[in-house]
């Protein structure tokens, strides 16, 4: 009992009782709403999430016919499926235990899927040599960044454990730090710039924190959550020389790295770069990349599945992991069957290749439109900014409230940004994701909106949020 005492109170010092009391009142209107009260609404849109399936976005047919033909081999004997997913089953049941994948694997995931994943990652960095010794599938990337994070963390006076952390930024990883006794250590990314990541303002945040933590690693978000940025191959080498100068571990989230919309951006990993950059970096910069099929085009966030890549680890080091990670149950292996998916998709001239690639691009072209879409409407709406979204699943608009309502939220014991979703929560129906959970630069307020939902859809939450917005600065004015 007294190690849940000791944690509690620091999870919910990041997380926002605030936020969770609007996301059960999202569930208590939609109840309301079935059980026929009457409101100036149909029903509860919500777009705080980022959960694409759950935003509207259909799943792909190939991975829910091979998953699904997985589960019930009898398939396998179905003229109705094509070909090619019948091959992909038969080859995936025969590296599962007994033929199931109800059968347990090995600690670093099916040696099948990981070798996939191994090329998936030497195909995606152009060439760039990635060794399966050096991956781990996890049930997700909030899995992986809980299991790197326990590999260092420690949590006693100035040894505790420091991580410089984006702000605004992914707040599963801030409650997974907080949980495990280390601290954050916040570094603002520059909103007025599009959210460029600076190095001046890493120095400027690790002088800070020598005095009084022991700074040990360095988090990024590329595509950014929420912010939508994404790092040039310039930001990405000033990040690296950082890190070698300070001997910081780098931490890459890039979850999103199939999520770029803006034609004049492209995402590199961390671990490309890397490499390019040659000696003394490719051989001294200790990296952990992180990777996941629950965001993108795939968007499976219910068949939890992910993978961790370490690179530049001593050798005496990398057994530590394998251990570490042997300590933690094997990660879902339908999640496996659906990476295996993600690394070596259908290709051109296989039966399932047209329908596949033609739900690929309707999934980009939607995320394109709704970009598309938010710009022009928010950059129309007084009161609200919104940066160029380059990448990601968010949009991040920043609300410019007036005193008077800064004040009635202080009045009301609430986040301004909290009292401004609340509000049109009630109004419209509309839920979204107060800034203040995702953090912001003090006296900015900010909201999140998933942009993966089907177009139509995207078109009520930005009617919704205008109306609300227009007669909101009404009322002030």
């Amino acid at each position: 009992m007294s190690l849940l005492r000791d944690v509690s109170p620091r999870l919910w010092s990041i997380r926002s009782s605030e936020q969770v009391a609007l996301a059960k009142r999202a569930a208590q209107i939609t109840t309301e709403l079935q059980q026929g009260v009457k409101k100036p609404y149909k029903n509860v849109i919500d777009v705080s999430w980022g959960d694409p399936h759950r935003g509207g976005l259909k799943p792909l047919t190939f991975v829910r016919q091979v998953v699904a033909t997985c589960l019930y081999p009898s398939l396998l004997n179905s003229e109705a499926l094509p070909v090619d997913v019948q091959q992909r089953a038969k080859s995936l049941l025969g590296q599962c235990d007994g033929g199931s994948v109800g059968s347990y694997t090995t600690t670093r995931g099916i040696p099948k899927i990981v070798q996939s994943v191994s090329e998936f990652i030497s195909q995606r960095d152009g060439g760039v040599q990635s060794s399966p010794e050096n991956i781990f599938i996890t049930s997700g990337s909030q899995r992986s960044l809980m299991m790197v994070l326990k590999l260092f963390v420690q949590s006693e006076g100035f040894t505790q454990t420091g991580v410089l952390t984006p702000v605004p930024s992914y707040p599963y990883f801030n409650m997974a730090l907080s949980a495990l006794g280390g601290t954050m250590v916040p570094y603002h990314l520059c909103e007025e710039q599009g959210w460029k990541l600076k190095v001046e303002e890493l120095r400027r945040a690790l002088h800070v924190a020598r005095g009084h933590c022991n700074p040990m690693a360095l988090y990024v978000i590329n595509p950014g959550n929420p912010t939508g940025h994404v790092q040039s191959r310039k930001s990405i080498e000033d990040v690296i020389r950082f890190a070698a100068e300070e001997k910081l571990f780098l931490l890459a989230d890039e979850v999103y790295q199939d999520s770029v919309h803006d034609p004049s951006c492209e995402f590199v990993s961390y671990k490309k770069v890397l490499f390019e950059m040659g000696p003394p970096y490719s051989n001294s910069v200790e990296l952990a990349s992180l990777n996941s099929i629950s965001k993108g085009y795939f968007g499976e966030s219910g068949f939890r599945g992910g993978y961790v890549e370490f690179v530049n680890l001593d050798p005496t080091v990398v057994g530590y992991v394998y251990t570490w990670f042997s300590l933690d149950t094997c990660s879902a292996v339908l999640g496996q069957i659906t990476l295996d998916i993600m690394a070596h998709p259908p290709e051109a001239g296989d039966p399932s290749y047209p329908t596949f690639s033609e739900e690929i691009r309707s999934i980009k072209d939607t995320l394109a439109s709704n970009v598309h879409r938010v710009q022009d409407v928010l950059g129309d709406l007084p009161g609200i900014s919104c940066q160029p979204i380059k990448g990601g699943m968010f949009a991040f608009p920043q609300l410019h409230l007036p005193p008077c309502v800064v004040q009635q939220a202080k009045e009301a014991g609430m986040k301004p940004d909290v009292l401004y979703s609340s509000l049109l929560l009630e109004e419209t129906g509309l839920s979204v994701g107060a800034g203040c959970e995702h953090g912001q630069r003090e006296g900015t307020h900010h909201i999140r909106l998933c942009i993966a939902t089907p177009e139509d859809n995207m078109e009520d939450v930005l009617n919704r949020l205008s109306t609300f917005h227009l007669r909101f600065m009404s009322r002030l004015s």
